[in-house]
């Protein structure tokens, strides 16, 4: 049996269903596979891309190893960036949140998150890089320190409706720091665009917005401002639990004291989890419906989740894996990502697809 035929009959056997975390939620149960969609191929053999980044007609690809790719007009050119301390692109690390500014076409800079190893530590920072011609330079740094690790790095990067820079991190493998309000481990954090910290943030001197997070690596706003985010959930026995969470300014999302459906007081529980089953959710964005789509990882998929319905969907799934997802000019971008080492690549990977409207 084919790849993407067997995902659809385990999808419709009761993978992807939100489980009833406490009593008062109903379990959320699949709305049957959509129609596959068709899609364009806007461009291939892109190397471990994390994040689909427009402006007009212009779109940037970020590239795991530290380069970033332009396409235009059909086609493609592998742009050199310049950090001032050098990328560490080993497990989940490397190049990974990349942010265009509000005004990019006329300061022509851009945020990035990206891992580095300093005195034999692996840590991740927020930096300004600015494009000079057809080069990218770091001009600032914004922030470092920032936990990281082989696994577990966040990286997720964007700029919210109050226009502040919102930035996912993991646990970096140490579960302990996510419950640590004084480590930026498993946190969502939030800046203003210079790297000063907001005085409307939940906790004194902070950049914390909400904590008890594993490894988000999905940012989205609803029309009505309301924060989602998607994060994988544990390896291992229990596995699964991968959530997305409705994000509240000083909120508490559990991790590792709770996963999933399980329940505690002074903890929020997710709006979806996987029970079990594992997709490892990746970007995620809001379609022109209002509706959650996921990328995901280990499950192959994009996904549709109707936030007021309640059901999931297939929208797209056989491409193998898929790390970011974006609605640009009412059209859905999507990146593979079959060259990050752990999925199986054609000769064409990665591709950046474009699914028909």
């Amino acid at each position: 049996m084919k790849k993407g035929i067997l995902s659809v009959v385990l999808f419709m056997a009761g993978v992807l269903m939100l489980a009833s975390c406490d009593g008062n939620k109903s379990s959320v149960k699949t709305g049957g596979t959509a129609e596959q969609a068709t899609y364009k191929v806007v461009t291939e053999k892109l190397q471990a891309p994390w994040v689909i980044a427009f402006t007009g007609n212009v779109i940037y690809v970020s590239e795991r190893d530290g380069n970033i790719v332009r396409v235009e007009n059909g086609k493609s050119t592998r742009m050199a960036v310049h950090f001032n301390k050098n990328v560490h692109a080993e497990g989940e690390g490397g190049f990974l949140g990349f942010v265009l500014a509000s005004d990019f076409q006329k300061s022509k800079e851009a945020y990035a998150y990206h891992t580095y190893e300093e005195n034999g530590e692996i840590l991740n920072r927020v930096i300004v890089l600015k494009l000079e011609q057809d080069t990218w330079t770091e001009s600032k740094v914004l922030l470092e320190g920032i936990p990281g690790s082989f696994n577990h790095d966040g990286g997720r990067m964007a700029i919210g409706p109050d226009g502040l820079l919102y930035i996912t991190t993991g646990d970096a493998g140490h579960e302990e720091l996510a419950q640590d309000r004084g480590s930026l481990a498993g946190k969502i954090l939030r800046m203003k665009l210079d790297g000063t910290i907001p005085s409307g943030n939940p906790f004194l001197d902070s950049y914390v917005y909400s904590y008890g997070h594993r490894n988000p690596q999905g940012l989205a706003w609803s029309s009505s401002g309301m924060l989602f985010v998607a994060e994988h959930g544990p390896s291992g026995n229990p596995g699964g639990h991968d959530e997305i969470n409705s994000i509240v300014a000083g909120g508490n999302y559990g991790w590792p004291v709770v996963i999933g459906g399980e329940h505690r007081d002074g903890m929020i529980d997710p709006v979806f989890h996987t029970g079990g089953d594992t997709i490892a959710p990746s970007g995620i964005a809001m379609d022109t419906g209002n509706n959650l789509l996921i990328a995901t990882l280990r499950g192959e998929k994009l996904l549709r989740y109707n936030t007021l319905t309640k059901k999931m969907s297939v929208v797209l799934e056989g491409e193998g894996r898929l790390r970011d997802v974006q609605v640009h000019d009412g059209g859905i971008y999507v990146i593979t990502n079959n060259t990050d080492g752990r999925g199986t690549p054609s000769d064409k990977d990665d591709r950046l697809l474009l699914l028909a409207k």
